[in-house]
């Protein structure tokens, strides 16, 4: 599934054709993706202008000029393809490439932007992507976004905070921060890269990264620097290959050169010195890659 890195760089690769432009008709070509599309979804949005892009943890939320806000996730295999001027792109680097066969195409933006017109087409093989319409001003208090901790990006995420919500959970490491509550956003890869920064394992308890005073260990004031860190790297790794695949489908491997441990089973680890080996195990379903040898 797409992580938050994918998805900022899906809306900086979308913005420029869809910033200031008017949705001219919003074609759907099926009657639900995971869910059923809300009500008169076509009518309600076809003829607004897009004001702006945001991302919201892994939501794309495109606003319009009446205070609506359009709220869209990917799923496991969902795309968005600019087509304009006979050029296509697919923003976005993914770990899988992604589908660009027409008989996939299930919702169509027929943009008239300035100057040029263009086409936004979402696909999805699998359908495991949603649209929604939301009002703006009650997007905090939705369903989709109430729980939601704070984005990883922000200054809300501190040491302190991460020590309130680990305080005395012996829930593991790597659970407990694939908990969107706690963050928004963080996902499977980014998580396993961000604990082999901090040489944290994602076995051990949350709550060893706490004092008994309820401080922040030297720890856990690491771990949310890699935190920040791993996923400044990823949006700056997406908005710079971005540049360079005008014309191409866009699928140049999730920012895969730069893992250091994640899908590396087997293969040494790049730590200096440390000399193991790193290994996988599976934890609530999900595979976690880690060097034992130097994550604890």
């Amino acid at each position: 599934m797409p992580e938050l890195p994918e998805v900022e760089t899906v809306r900086r690769g979308l913005a420029p054709s869809m910033e200031g432009a008017v949705l001219k008709e919003l074609e759907l070509r099926r009657k639900d993706l995971r869910f059923p599309f809300p009500a008169d979804f076509a009518r309600v949005v076809s003829g607004r202008g897009i004001t702006s892009l945001s991302r919201r943890a892994k939501y794309l939320l495109i606003d319009l000029d009446d205070g609506m806000t359009i709220v869209s996730h990917l799923g496991m295999s969902g795309s968005f393809r600019v087509e304009a001027d006979a050029l296509a792109e697919t923003p976005g680097d993914f770990h899988h490439p992604r589908s660009k066969d027409e008989k996939h195409d299930h919702v169509v933006f027929h943009l008239a932007g300035v100057g040029k017109d263009a086409r936004v087409i979402y696909n999805d093989p699998r359908r495991f992507g949603f649209m929604d319409i939301v009002r703006r001003s009650e997007i905090a208090s939705h369903p989709f976004f109430r729980d939601l901790g704070p984005e990883p990006t922000g200054n809300e995420l501190s040491a302190d905070y991460l020590a309130e919500r680990f305080a005395d959970k012996a829930q593991p490491l790597k659970s407990a921060l694939l908990d969107q509550k706690n963050i928004a956003g963080l996902g499977n890869i980014y998580v396993c890269e961000a604990l082999w920064r901090s040489h944290l394992s994602p076995l051990r308890a949350a709550g060893t990264l706490v004092t008994d005073s309820g401080k922040p260990s030297e720890a856990l004031q690491k771990l949310v620097v890699a935190i920040r860190e791993v996923i400044a790297d990823a949006i700056a790794a997406g908005g710079s290959s971005l540049r360079d695949h005008i014309q191409t489908d866009g699928s140049l491997g999730y920012f895969q050169h730069s893992f250091s441990v994640y899908d590396r089973e087997a293969q040494p680890c790049s730590t200096p010195g440390c000399g193991g080996t790193v290994g996988r195990i599976v934890q609530a379903g999900r595979s976690s890659f880690y060097c034992a040898a130097c994550q604890s």
